[in-house]
């Protein structure tokens, strides 16, 4: 397995002080560099240095993401950003997922706000043993056998309930997250969604030839719903 995947975690302490002019320029490049999920969706990330919201994390910088409000924008966001997420704690740099924040300066995209990334030099230790990771168990999350499912059950989630599912059959991998209720529904729906993205990121960065495709024939499971299959 990817070596960053397996001891990658939240950083939530920081040093506040700015990043230095080459290591930025290295940041911008990567953003311009990751793949989306959905080509045909657009995008946005920019770079700001404060941001506003609940929950907040004081950070020397933020990434925030925007995005066309069509089918899959929210899976594409979630893929986008945690390549991002991976290349900072690659590079020794802390991240975090941010899902009650936006930008506290005006951005250049006019796309509506998906979510925020805290992002900088961090202010703890930036990696974690494989032992301390807290996950359910692969069978908690998964049916079917394939070796790319353990990246995906590492993959971050909003209050790390790990409200998706998969199926591995005949070389495929057939991705769910979970279908919550109404007042469930209201708070996370949208980070269920953006998770879903971020742990197909992992199953990516395990797989020698990716490929991301909604199935008119796949397995269904009870209680969740179809995001598309790893073929």
């Amino acid at each position: 397995m990817n070596e960053i995947i397996r001891k990658r975690k939240s950083v939530r302490k920081y040093d506040l002080t700015p990043l230095d002019v080459v290591t930025f320029d290295a940041v911008r490049a990567e953003i311009n560099r990751v793949k989306p999920l959905y080509p045909d969706i657009k995008y946005s990330v920019e770079i700001v240095s404060k941001s506003k919201g609940l929950f907040g994390i004081k950070a020397p910088h933020y990434l925030i993401f925007t995005s066309d409000e069509k089918d899959g924008c929210l899976e594409n966001i979630g893929f986008v950003g945690q390549q991002l997420d991976l290349f900072f704690s690659a590079n020794g740099l802390g991240a975090c997922w941010l899902g009650a924040s936006k930008s506290g300066e005006k951005l250049e995209s006019n796309l509506p706000h998906i979510i925020a990334m805290a992002f900088g030099k961090p202010a703890a230790p930036l990696h974690r043993e494989l032992s301390a990771f807290k996950r359910k168990p692969l069978t908690a999350i998964s049916e079917g056998n394939d070796p790319r499912l353990e990246a995906a059950r590492l993959a971050p989630s909003a209050m790390n309930m790990q409200n998706w599912f998969f199926i591995a059959t005949d070389g495929k991998i057939h991705c769910y997250y979970k279908k919550l209720n109404p007042l469930l529904g209201l708070i996370y729906d949208k980070m269920v969604r953006v998770d879903m993205g971020i742990a197909i990121c992992h199953i990516a960065t395990e797989s020698e030839n990716f490929s991301f495709v909604k199935m008119d024939e796949k397995p269904t499971r009870k209680g969740y719903i179809y995001a598309g299959t790893v073929a």
